[in-house]
């Protein structure tokens, strides 16, 4: 099914549009970006969480999706600690965290038809150009999908690997990796076709 990571709820953030929800994301990251301080990062990773609160998630949801990047977090810290210092290692990782921890609030907090419905509306003007908004957005909407459960799948295989005692084997790693991710494409490209976008 082509369901996403969605969990139902009632809270205010689930009732807020996809639009603002999308809205909001672009501008914390922008403004984490634009600043590139602590402080700045200190205050978007409050945000992040005051929202996963009021959105009713718990503290391990927010784990969920900031876990993948730990691997990442590993090589980044060192790098950035010997190029930038300790403020780069922190601006740097610490945006990244914040900015993959409030994407993942809004797919959790966001149905894919309110996603397609926000991006076709905000993709609206590129028919002048002849561009198809609803692929564009289709395709859009999918991807920020697809990472999170890309993830999730690695950490999966991983763990699995690690359960066989085969943690320095590359090909226990990527062989399964490699599977399922196949497998999820195969259903993804089944549920596209029932809803006839195959073509």
């Amino acid at each position: 099914m082509l369901t996403g990571l969605y969990r139902p709820g009632t809270s205010v953030l689930h009732r807020t549009p996809a639009g603002a929800k999308l809205a909001g994301l672009l501008l914390l990251t922008t403004v984490l970006v634009a600043l590139r301080t602590p402080l700045a990062v200190a205050v978007g990773a409050a945000i992040t969480v005051v929202t996963y609160a009021v959105a009713r998630m718990r503290p391990k949801d927010l784990w969920a999706q900031v876990r993948p990047l730990r691997w990442v977090a590993l090589v980044l810290v060192p790098f950035q600690l010997w190029s930038g210092g300790p403020t780069a290692a922190i601006v740097v990782v610490g945006t990244l965290l914040v900015a993959v921890g409030a994407a993942g609030l809004v797919t959790l907090t966001t149905r894919v038809t309110e996603m397609l419905d926000a991006m076709l509306w905000l993709l609206r003007p590129l028919r002048r150009l002849g561009v198809d908004p609803a692929r564009v957005a289709l395709v859009l909407s999918m991807t920020i999908r697809a990472i999170p459960v890309l993830a999730a799948t690695f950490d999966e295989v991983r763990e699995a690997r690690r359960a066989r005692g085969l943690e320095r084997s590359p090909r226990a790693l990527i062989t399964p990796l490699v599977v399922r991710t196949l497998r999820h494409a195969d259903r993804l490209g089944e549920a596209l076709a029932a809803r006839g976008l195959d073509d």
